[in-house]
């Protein structure tokens, strides 16, 4: 390998980027626009949800507990005067919640004398939205809880520490790691970077190097003195490091706008993230020795994003899929990548710590840079 002609040939390819205008504006605003709309739109909050509410007790008691269930500012109310009617609420989609505190609620909740049945509530969900029902059943469960330790601290003297009332002297007090709000925005943010890094370095390298082909100008390249080493770098390392500055882009475009930022080092991550681009643009290259036209290189990008959303992460916990499914979702390089990427924004790990994560990621790049290298040794 000569490193004037490597030098020439990444020239070359990046002038040829760099002019189009089209090409710049896609490597450049959709990582961003990805990056915003699925930190947004995806996160896993329970924001503004409509809750249905029957206060069949009509006291003081359950107002000041609908009080403070709303003052959090994560439910909107909605009150009704039925069951009948709030079944068809939540049959209709109207709601996706809803409270029902029964006529004995106050009275329950100020007989305190031993064996005398607890105050009760009913929380009714909509099943068909499984993940809003589960983060909704959680945010009514701590809200309800803090307020009813609190109502019965004022109605007989217990103390109301840690949200909940003390039961035979044992206070639990439960206290979350890594991300103590709960905020699914971080979770979705840094899970957007294996999306974004797969998805659109695959698609761009892929179309680019068959539009090349169906030019002649990837031919012409070939019949140069260039070997198919210099070849391949010159295609990666000019697309790989304007994928790096996207890189440094979404980490200030989440840190700015979304107030995200890397619990660990930023270096590190970008580093990473630098590597995993490179694996990115070799599968890219693989897609294109093996399709003939663009729109079949498209194709099967689109089709290789399915199991990237299904099985990687990026939407649904790993942990929860069927075992057989569990070891299929581990030969996917965006599966380590984006554990990784979790790993140093929410919890701050270091090299030391990811190193099993490291090691596959880097035998999967491997492989499919070696892949990518005899696809182009297989044309020339």
């Amino acid at each position: 390998m000569r490193w004037q002609r490597l030098v020439t040939l990444i020239r070359r390819e990046a002038r040829a980027t760099l002019r189009d205008p089209f090409t710049v504006s896609i490597l450049v605003t959709v990582p961003l626009v990805t990056l915003l709309i699925f930190g947004y739109t995806l996160s896993t909050d329970v924001h503004a949800l409509r809750l249905g509410v029957l206060d069949e007790s009509q006291t003081a008691t359950s107002r000041r507990l609908l009080a403070d269930v709303q003052a959090q500012g994560d439910f909107h109310l909605r009150p009704y005067r039925s069951r009948a009617s709030i079944d068809q609420a939540l049959t209709g989609g109207a709601i996706s919640a809803a409270i029902i505190i029964p006529p004995s609620f106050d009275r329950a909740l100020r007989k305190q004398t031993p064996g005398a049945a607890a105050a009760q509530l009913q929380l009714l969900y909509d099943g068909a939205e499984t993940i809003v029902a589960a983060n909704a059943e959680g945010a009514l469960r701590g809200l309800i809880g803090s307020s009813v330790a609190s109502l019965y601290a004022e109605a007989g003297g217990l103390p109301a520490a840690g949200g909940a009332a003390p039961a035979r002297g044992i206070e639990v007090v439960a206290r979350v790691l890594f991300n103590p709000t709960l905020d699914g925005v971080p979770y979705m943010v840094a899970g957007t970077f294996g999306f974004v890094l797969t998805f659109l370095t695959t698609l761009i390298t892929a179309v680019s190097i068959v539009n090349e082909r169906l030019q002649g100008t990837f031919e012409q390249l070939q019949v140069t003195p260039a070997t198919s080493l210099e070849i391949f770098l010159g295609k990666m390392i000019p697309l790989g490091a304007v994928f790096a500055v996207d890189v440094v882009l979404m980490v200030l475009a989440a840190g700015l706008l979304m107030n995200v930022w890397p619990h660990g080092s930023v270096v590190f991550f970008i580093g990473v993230s630098s590597f995993f681009v490179l694996t990115s643009l070799a599968l890219g290259l693989v897609i294109s020795a093996t399709s003939s036209t663009a729109a079949e290189a498209v194709q099967k990008t689109v089709l290789s994003s399915i199991p990237l959303v299904q099985l990687s992460g990026f939407a649904f916990p790993i942990r929860n899929m069927p075992t057989a499914v569990q070891w299929l979702a581990e030969i996917f390089p965006a599966t380590h990548y984006i554990r990784v990427s979790r790993a140093i924004y929410l919890r701050g790990e270091g090299p030391i710590a990811l190193l099993p994560e490291l090691a596959l990621l880097t035998l999967f790049g491997a492989i499919l840079m070696a892949i990518a290298l005899r696809s182009i040794e297989a044309r020339t």
